[in-house]
């Protein structure tokens, strides 16, 4: 190719850049995200919502593969160390194979669970002007709302609004909560953090470790709650509800309606993670492959679009505690020392969470995890 041809190239892809810098900052500077082109009734999906033929297949296994359902039963009693034991084998075996499973019989009341997704679907059908006040990039001080934590990364956008705020060690003050959803997202708070030591136990016993060694490390200390909207989708072969990623948390906690959406990535294949009344979705995110010496994994998962919705999904994120503005050494995690052997030498060199988080929140959700930067 000609130096000139090389030029025009350069230079057409340099204005197609700046064409679609323009319409994300159009679309994110009206504060209404996905919710907001729905209620304005588009046809077709905007061009910064659609991704190239070549890479987009929403298509799954079907039902020939399911994700394993983990019923907790009475696993702290005493007098159920059989029952016990069973857990900790399903759990070790779901983490080692799969990165996912679902949880049944784990304490939450089945009411509370289903006030909390009307409490997200509460908020999100608000009156714009109210939904305006809280729109914001800045996800570390208060209640937010945002379209696309990587909307300005990403090669195209997810067809997804969320909610959210920091859960752990506090949420933020009750008056800067709305009204919507203030009641239903401290209660659910309370109880998610009291599943969350539980799960954490229980991992820790599948690794075999002593049962509070996770909690000891503080993967529990932070979590970041947030509620997903994903409205019904005019074209949702164009388009993606959250493209295929890896969690930067220890593990995530999932609420999840019952439309259904969610994929996960298994052998190559795209299994559907089939909603399941009352149950919760846990998958296990980056940080815990890094300190479990990659004996559990964290894998991709995606949501494809529906044309009918919305879907509402509820994620609380276990993550190091980090304040904002801190000035005394962030954590560091590395493979838990237990774990390690001359068979089993590390394959990961300390992280400092702060370098970790940063790496993660600059990237778009579908590139890389952070988590090739620290392999040996």
């Amino acid at each position: 190719m000609a130096f000139s041809e090389k030029r025009e190239n350069n230079g057409a892809a340099e204005d197609s850049n700046h064409s679609r810098l323009i319409k994300l900052r159009e679309f994110d500077d009206t504060k209404l995200g996905v919710k907001g082109l729905v209620d304005a009734a588009v046809a077709k999906v905007p061009e910064i919502f659609r991704i190239s033929n070549n890479n987009l297949d929403h298509s799954s296994s079907g039902s020939v593969l399911t994700i394993p359902v983990i019923d907790l039963k009475h696993p702290n009693t005493t007098a159920a160390a059989a029952v016990r034991r069973e857990i900790v084998g399903g759990i070790r075996g779901s983490c080692e194979e799969w990165g996912f499973f679902q949880v049944v019989n784990h304490g939450i009341p089945e009411g509370i669970l289903d006030e909390m997704i009307q409490g997200v679907r509460r908020f999100h059908e608000l009156d714009p002007e109210i939904k305006k006040r809280y729109y914001t990039r800045d996800l570390i001080s208060g209640f937010f709302l945002v379209s696309n934590f990587d909307l300005y990364r990403s090669a195209a956008a997810s067809w997804r609004d969320t909610m959210g705020c920091v859960a752990a060690p506090d949420l933020p003050p009750p008056e800067q909560l709305p009204d919507a959803t203030r009641d239903i997202l401290i209660e659910y708070s309370k109880q998610v953090k009291q599943l969350s030591k539980t799960i954490l136990e229980l991992l820790s016993e599948a690794l075999g470790l002593e049962p509070n060694r996770l909690n000891q490390l503080g993967c529990g200390a932070g979590q970041l709650l947030l509620g997903h909207y994903y409205p019904a989708c005019p074209e949702p072969e164009v388009t993606i509800g959250v493209t295929d990623h890896t969690d930067a948390s220890f593990i995530t906690i999932l609420l999840q309606d019952q439309i259904g959406g969610l994929q996960v990535l298994h052998r190559n294949k795209w299994v559907d993670v089939q909603p399941r009344k009352g149950a919760l979705v846990v998958n296990l995110g980056d940080l815990l492959q890094l300190v479990s010496n990659d004996k559990f994994i964290s894998v991709s998962h995606r949501v494809v679009p529906k044309r009918i919705g919305p879907r509402i999904s509820v994620a609380c994120f276990l993550r190091p505690l980090i304040h904002k503005g801190d000035t005394d050494s962030p954590p560091v995690y590395g493979p838990i020392p237990e774990l390690l052997s001359e068979e089993n030498p590390p394959v990961y060199v300390e992280a400092d969470v702060r370098e970790f988080m940063r790496i993660h929140s600059s990237r778009g959700l579908d590139e890389p995890s952070p988590l090739q930067h620290f392999r040996v």
